[in-house]
């Protein structure tokens, strides 16, 4: 008998052996989730769990002109890497870090436009050269763009059959190259864009730029005009407002493009191999209205280019 513990007794000190564990256990998981806490960069505005994207040779276009120069405002990498886009007032509307999933959100809507189209756009534009846009790539250097991306939301389309209003996420442009402008007298270096991805409606396009003349060439083919290049279009498959992988390489008469897993879209024609421009790759937001209610917001994962 001298061993046994009264009812009260035993509750009494059962109640407290759980509240010194409880107490433990509670310093632990504080202890765990102060681990877990993004750390900061320069600024508490500052996080480096955003999307995996290098900056190094990418600058971004947006939508308006801040500065009142008449084109939109462009963002070298220098500015951008690091970081650094997100401790620039004016772009954090356009380009911002959503942490919920870790992406890079690209916002547009229309507003001011590059002179060669109507239509705005949130943009990333390669530079393998970040000190010279005027130096650019060939399909016999050859290059793959490789990304993670979804599309969050987007305008309802008011004027045509479609439900949504259009969007290109992935681009080859093409280029004239100073030779070429020098040696025929040119103004202008815009080229054709020889690759874009358009989402129409949940589904993904490409449009492949070819020849409406197949025999055509010299420097014909640097006519940049739909008298000389129309698109080849192609529905790769349903994304929705799914989250999706894409790829698109690019080399010496061919050109591949492949969704998620699926096989890939592989273009071999002779207007690839007469292709006169150089390139580069755009990736982001280009959304493909001028109509006021328009808007899309699209998430990047992650980007990555190679050559």
């Amino acid at each position: 008998m001298k061993f046994a513990i009264s009812s009260n007794a035993f509750i009494l000190k059962t109640a407290l052996f759980l509240t010194l564990w409880m107490s433990c256990s509670s310093t632990d998981n504080q202890e765990e989730s102060i681990a877990n806490i993004p750390t900061t960069v320069n600024s508490p505005q500052t996080v480096n769990n955003s999307a995996i994207i290098d900056f190094s040779n990418w600058k971004l276009t947006l939508p308006v002109d801040q500065n009142n120069n008449g084109s939109p405002d462009e963002y070298q990498p220098n500015q951008l890497v690091n970081f650094g886009y997100q401790n620039i007032e004016a772009v954090q509307p356009y380009l911002y870090n959503d942490l919920s999933n870790t992406a890079l959100v690209f916002y547009t809507f229309p507003e001011i436009s590059t002179s060669n189209s109507s239509y705005s756009r949130t943009e990333l534009r390669e530079l393998i050269n970040p000190n010279n846009a005027k130096q650019n790539w060939s399909l016999s250097d050859g290059g793959e763009m490789i990304g993670r991306l979804q599309l969050e939301s987007i305008s309802e389309d008011l004027e045509t059959n479609a439900n949504y209003h259009k969007v290109i996420v992935m681009q080859i442009h093409g280029i004239i190259t100073e030779e070429d402008m020098a040696s025929h007298g040119l103004s202008s270096n815009n080229g054709p864009p020889l690759i874009k991805i358009y989402w129409k409606d949940g589904y993904l396009w490409s449009h492949k730029k070819s020849l409406v003349d197949q025999t055509t060439s010299g420097d014909a083919l640097l006519d940049t005009s739909s008298a000389t290049w129309f698109d080849i279009k192609d529905n790769l498959g349903y994304v929705g407002f799914e989250a999706f992988d894409f790829r698109i390489s690019a080399s010496t008469g061919r050109v591949e493009v492949q969704l998620n897993n699926q096989e890939p879209l592989v273009y071999t024609d002779i207007s690839l191999n007469k292709w006169p421009f150089h390139n580069y790759f755009k990736a982001g937001n280009y959304l493909g209205t001028t109509s006021p209610n328009g808007f899309a917001y699209i998430k990047y994962f992650s980007l990555n280019v190679t050559h």
